[in-house]
């Protein structure tokens, strides 16, 4: 593949993640850009989204939890 092939590759990479952010912010998901890529990433190897956002959330559900803890000591 030519460089001038990757670099347009890569752009287009850019500019999804670039999209996907922007929606993301919309729907107050608060991902950032590199958390939202290696989710797009695990989904294109077979994860399954929804199986994803439950694990997202019940990892924050766990952070609240242990900053509740560490604030409460």
């Amino acid at each position: 593949m030519s460089s001038a092939q990757d670099d347009a590759r890569l752009q287009n990479a850019r500019e999804t993640i670039d999209s996907l952010h922007d929606l993301s912010q919309l729907l107050q998901t608060g991902l950032d850009k590199n958390t939202l890529s290696i989710c797009v990433g695990m989904i294109e190897q077979g994860a399954n989204p929804d199986t994803l956002a439950a694990v997202i959330k019940e990892l924050r559900r766990e952070n609240e939890i242990l900053k509740g803890q560490k604030d409460g000591h």
